[in-house]
């Protein structure tokens, strides 16, 4: 007998300041009575990076398999996994269509593999709307941005080159 998995709540949200510019993530995880507030960021990312890896990371707290209520107001996050988009990109090679590459790989395929593991439901939440957990992560993401000593993006850094990352400034 195989017992259910346990249930979880996500909200995540990502920011930044221009696009790509200095960019911030954050979540705000919930399970049982446990709640994890956790945010970040990168010193030059884009936006929809950023909405990604909010999500990816509250994924990735997870410290098992479980049923998660994810919430974002990214509906390009929501669409790419509710009608599929992140699926067929993936195969076809990460290509949008015959003469477009699909942005993000790297993390849509990561985003692929954890709700492998786990069975994600993905929800959008209208942003600045007054839901209380968006309303927290969208500040945890905005103050993440504009730390100081913010890391590089390696995979923005990598797709901006044109595919190489460059190692050297």
């Amino acid at each position: 007998m195989t017992l259910p998995k346990p249930h979880a709540v996500l909200y995540a949200d990502g920011a930044c300041s221009g696009n790509p510019g200095p960019g911030g993530w954050a979540f705000i995880l919930r399970a049982g009575e446990t709640r994890i507030e956790k945010s970040g960021g990168f010193r030059r990312t884009t936006n929809n990076r950023m909405e990604i890896t909010a999500v990816l990371e509250g994924l990735r707290a997870l410290k098992e398999a479980s049923r998660v209520d994810v919430h974002t107001d990214s509906q390009y996050v929501v669409n790419a996994m509710n009608q599929g988009w992140a699926v067929r990109w993936q195969a076809q090679g990460w290509k949008r269509n015959k003469k477009e590459k699909a942005l993000n790989p790297d993390l849509w395929e990561e985003l692929l593999d954890l709700c492998d593991r786990h069975d994600a439901a993905f929800h959008w939440t209208k942003g600045h709307a007054g839901d209380p957990d968006n309303e927290r992560c969208d500040r945890l993401s905005k103050k993440a941005l504009s730390a100081p000593g913010l890391p590089e993006d390696p995979g923005f850094e990598r797709e901006e080159s044109g595919g190489t990352l460059n190692l050297f400034d």
